[in-house]
């Protein structure tokens, strides 16, 4: 099958990478000529497992290509994908201007029949508003249809979600277009039927009401966190016992500094300002919000709890990233607690396995190491905000023998304080005594 797709960032690299893996044709466009050059070598801006491994052998076999020739994209492909960024406004609703910019493309050189779906996260009415553009834009009578597809990657892991994915939703208005979408997830879905066919309105709302339940989980087992402090009680333990409940489970409550990322805090905020539109007051997603911002600064206030004043002293930092196994740095709880530091006269050292290039993009005055031992070097304490695997295991030792102070500030909960104990450090996590 032929398939074009609009946008070169996370999730349409990861799309086409997945659909060219199976033997489709792909067309990927975008107006960024330096990020084309590097993507026709293979060469990409994300780190994710697997990704440039799989773009890298599609190239080879000819089974994809990169261009900013629109006019091409649209006439050589039977489904088209929009994945272009759809970034938060000031007042928390979705950007649609690359959307609509896309739409106006497509209008203008549309040649025959087309499906145009959205991956793209976007607001309720999105699908309607893409019809109506490129209506406006056609020069003559010319039948298409609009669908919405909504991804559910999880970066670190986003090839291994496509490839097996659990559900597939499909939001269509057509037979047609489903015995379309049908034959394109053909490959993804022999194990079991994964489709869920839906009408469009629901599918676009899907992707938000998923994104929110599960921010909804982080911030109230977050809650719990703070609870379970003012009590004296240890929130590792009341994980277990509520993570047993069958009917709750163990993913996604887990304590720790907030979540981050490109999708929960946006599409929380623009789920809230959808409600709005429609005037109901979304009490729970607001809260949801604003509980997330306030856990950032949490291990701050720790910090600043531990020592009265900070200034001039130095805090070495593990992990940047929002989470491991990416470099993405959008709304990660490290850059708020770095901030805050600086803010308050404080010296910062960094380290993250992979995040440092993106860090330097917005933090040029900050130093990094190159080593998670040798960023501890001549500091006041350790604050750890990511939960790479190099550090679930560190020598203990080795951090008491390069710290000033004894001191490590945990946002994910990483250790168990009777070990950390047998080395006389002081260890402040969240949720426990």
């Amino acid at each position: 099958m032929k398939i074009t797709i609009f946008g070169c960032g996370y999730v349409g690299l990861v799309t086409a990478a997945c659909f060219s893996q199976v033997g489709n044709q792909v067309i990927c466009v975008d107006n960024n000529e330096k990020k084309l050059k590097k993507l026709k070598q293979g060469v990409i801006d994300i780190f994710e497992p697997e990704l440039e491994n799989i773009l890298k052998a599609s190239i080879k076999k000819k089974n994809i290509e990169f261009t900013n020739d629109t006019a091409k994209a649209v006439t050589s492909s039977t489904i088209i994908f929009i994945c272009v960024n759809t970034p938060p406004l000031e007042n928390g609703d979705a950007d649609l201007s690359k959307i609509i910019s896309v739409a106006e493309s497509i209008g203008a050189n549309i040649n025959g029949f087309k499906i145009i779906s959205t991956k793209s996260t976007v607001p309720v009415g999105t699908s309607r508003k893409i019809k109506k553009t490129i209506n406006s834009c056609l020069k003559a009578k010319i039948k298409f249809e609009v669908a919405s597809n909504p991804e559910f990657l999880k970066e670190g892991s986003a090839v291994k979600d496509f490839m097996k994915p659990d559900r597939i939703v499909v939001g269509i208005n057509s037979n047609q277009a489903k015995k379309i979408f049908q034959e394109l997830y053909g490959p993804f879905n022999r194990n079991h039927d994964k489709l869920i066919f839906m009408d469009i309105e629901s599918a676009e709302l899907t992707k938000y009401a998923a994104n929110t339940m599960l921010a909804s989980r982080i911030s109230l087992m977050n809650e719990l966190a703070n609870i379970a402090e003012c009590v004296g009680a240890d929130i590792e333990h009341v994980r277990k016992g509520i993570g047993s409940d069958p009917r709750i489970g163990y993913n996604f409550i887990y304590p720790g500094c907030g979540y981050g990322g490109s999708c929960l805090p946006k599409d929380v905020k623009a789920l809230n300002m959808t409600a709005k539109k429609c005037g109901y007051d979304a009490k729970i997603i607001q809260a949801v919000n604003n509980v997330n911002e306030n856990q950032k600064e949490v291990i701050f206030n720790k910090i600043m709890k531990r020592f009265g004043k900070i200034k001039n002293k130095k805090f070495a930092v593990w992990g940047l990233s929002f989470k491991p196994n990416t470099n993405d740095l959008r709304e990660a709880p490290s850059k708020k607690i770095i901030e805050l530091l600086k803010k308050n006269g404080a010296k910062v050292i960094v380290y993250d396995p992979i995040s440092i290039n993106e860090f330097k993009k917005e933090f040029k005055d900050i130093k990094s190491c190159d080593s998670m031992y040798e960023v501890l070097n001549d500091c006041d304490a350790l604050i750890i905000n990511t939960e790479w695997q190099e550090f679930k295991s560190p020598n203990f030792k080795k951090i008491k023998s390069k710290l000033k102070e004894n001191l490590i500030f945990d946002g994910r909960n990483m250790y168990d304080p009777k070990i950390i104990k047998k080395y006389n450090i002081e260890y402040h996590c969240i949720g426990r005594k």
